[in-house]
């Protein structure tokens, strides 16, 4: 079992350590916000070191500008393909990481991670490097948003809900500011603890959080729920989705008759115990059609509905439209874009 701690930073000075090359290949709606908490700790640690630390280059698919979420762009240097020398490869990815399945990306990223470059991925890009087959025997973690589908297409991995990962030669980040405290260790990994502190408070990011950080609020501050009884038994139902728990369950966890707990949802949340767990549920569901190539059946049973025609009018009630209407097909770019690609 490997060590859960950071490397000791190297004690040689900054000016006499090499300049640190990164990569950063951007998949097309990667989450700007994303990849702006990767990318500035690095300006910012050049700023105010006075020196070049970091130097960084964007890579895409085909040599072509990458679109965010937002719709922002991104001119990059490199396309995928290009012989690069990097010593930390970014994959930033956000929207819908399962629709990407591009060989010759894939294939890409196994032949630097064989040069000995370290692989990242942040936000959706965990999803990406395992596909590349670069995260067996590895601790990972991705944003919450995609575990669902990680665990259905690497249920052996050694998945994480931690705010990110730092396992030898891999690491991983669930996204958003997590980036910002997973680039804080990386800084004070090759640069010390002073720089690093330097940094944070730049961005005004007075509480740096340690990788095992929770990526979701706590029941009780997601749902402004108080109530220590039926905090639990939401916990309970947020962990258990395939096998619901039935009401008698729930309100024995909570020591309470179910009559009480259906009056502590009513005057919490404002619904019965059925009509959360069924939200919950069909949210998950959505997640699933929406992210993985299960069939409706798969995801009704993996969403604890027994029958698929039940699953299908609760669905349509909640979401107007059907689950078929809602699968998407896995899309990847066109193999021929790439021989158009920019060289740098």
């Amino acid at each position: 079992m490997c060590d859960m701690k950071l490397p000791q930073a190297d004690k040689t000075p900054s000016r006499r350590r090499p300049i640190r090359k990164i990569g950063i290949l951007l998949v097309p709606d990667f989450a700007l916000m994303s990849y702006a908490s990767a990318v500035e700790p690095f300006r910012a640690a050049n700023r105010l070191s006075g020196r070049d630390l970091y130097q960084w280059r964007h890579i895409s698919t085909d040599g072509e500008p990458v679109r965010a979420s937002n719709g922002v762009q991104i001119v990059p240097e490199n396309a995928v393909g290009d012989i690069v020398d990097f010593d930390l490869l970014i994959v930033c990815a956000g929207g819908n990481p399962a629709e990407f399945a591009h060989s010759p990306t894939l294939a890409w990223l196994r032949q630097v991670a064989r040069s000995g470059t370290r692989i990242a991925g942040v936000s959706g890009g965990p999803l990406i490097v395992a596909r590349a087959e670069l995260l067996e025997g590895y601790r990972c973690t991705i944003h919450w948003e995609h575990v669902p589908i990680f665990i259905e297409e690497f249920p052996r991995h050694d998945l994480r809900r931690s705010l990110f990962e730092i396992d030898r030669d891999r690491l991983s980040c669930s996204g958003g500011t997590a980036a910002l405290d997973m680039m804080h260790a990386l800084i004070e990994e090759d640069h010390g603890h002073e720089l690093a502190s330097d940094v944070a408070e730049w961005f005004l990011h007075t509480h740096v959080r340690s990788g095992d950080g929770p990526q979701r609020m706590p029941v009780r501050e997601r749902l402004a729920v108080g109530d220590p009884k039926l905090v639990r038994v939401l916990e309970t139902m947020d962990d258990n989705l395939e096998n619901p728990v039935s009401r008698q369950k729930l309100a024995e966890l909570a020591s309470i008759s179910v009559r009480q707990l259906e009056r502590l949802f009513k005057a919490h949340l404002s619904r019965s115990i059925a009509d959360h767990y069924m939200e919950l549920r069909l949210r998950r569901a959505r997640v699933l059609l929406v992210q993985s190539t299960l069939s409706v059946l798969e995801v009704a049973v993996a969403s604890g509905f027994i029958s698929a025609s039940h699953f299908s009018r609760a669905y349509k009630t909640r979401f107007g439209r059907s689950p078929r209407a809602d699968r998407r097909p896995i899309l990847a770019p066109k193999p021929e874009a790439l021989s158009h690609r920019r060289h740098s």
